[in-house]
C-alpha cells in the first residue's frame, strides 16, 4: 500500500487506504528536480525501507518492516562530495551530517525512504525521511511528517514494498 501525499486546501494531506491525514512536507514546497539543501520534497514514489527510532523514549513500535533502535551515535550523511552521502553514519564524523538522535521527538520514528539510495547519486538530495510532524506542521528539510498516532497506525500496517507517493496535485475525486 502506499502512503499518497498530495497539496490540499488547508496544506498537505495523506492517504493510507481509507484514512486521510494532514501532514507536512518541505518548507519549499514540492520539487520535480530535487537537490541536496533545497529544502523541496521530492515527487515521486519511495519505497519503506526501514523504521529507526529511540528506545529510551518508547518501545519498538509493531511493523511489518526491518527496524533498529538509534544510538546517540546515529547521523546521516549530507555531504555530497563524501563517500558516505546519503546513508547512516556513526558519529563523530568530518563530513556534514544530520544527527539522528535529537532533543526535539521528530526522530523518534524514522523511516527511511528510497529516495536516491540505488543508486547513490550526489547533490540530489540525501536524508529524505517519513517521521513525527512538529506542533503546527511547520515545514520540513524535504521529509514528510505525520503526526505520532499516525505514523504509529501506519507503521503497525506497513510491509515491505509499500511506499510514500508524493503528488504534485490531489488525485481526481478529491
Amino acid at each position: 500500500m502506499d502512503l499518497i501525499v498530495f497539496p490540499d486546501k488547508n496544506g498537505f494531506s495523506a492517504l493510507w487506504g481509507e484514512r486521510r491525514w494532514r501532514c507536512a512536507v518541505g518548507r519549499s514546497g514540492l520539487t520535480a528536480d530535487k537537490r541536496e539543501g533545497d529544502g523541496a520534497t521530492p515527487i515521486g514514489t519511495w519505497a519503506l525501507r526501514r523504521l529507526l527510532f529511540r528506545g529510551d523514549r518508547a518501545d519498538r513500535p509493531s511493523t511489518g518492516l526491518p527496524s533498529q533502535a538509534i544510538a546517540r551515535n546515529d547521523g546521516w550523511c549530507d555531504a555530497p562530495d563524501d563517500p558516505a552521502y546519503n546513508q547512516q553514519i556513526g558519529l563523530p564524523y568530518a563530513a556534514s551530517h544530520e544527527e539522528l538522535w535529537r532533543d526535539d521527538a521528530i526522530y523518534d520514528l524514522i523511516v527511511v525512504l528510497g529516495h536516491n539510495d540505488d543508486p547513490v547519486i550526489p547533490g540530489l538530495g540525501s536524508a529524505i525521511f517519513l517521521h513525527l510532524a512538529r506542533d503546527g506542521f511547520s515545514g520540513t528539510e524535504g521529509c514528510v511528517a505525520l503526526e505520532r498516532a499516525n505514523l504509529i497506525t501506519l507503521l503497525a500496517e506497513a510491509k515491505p514494498g509499500d511506499a510514500v507517493r508524493v503528488l504534485a496535485a490531489a488525485p481526481s475525486g478529491l
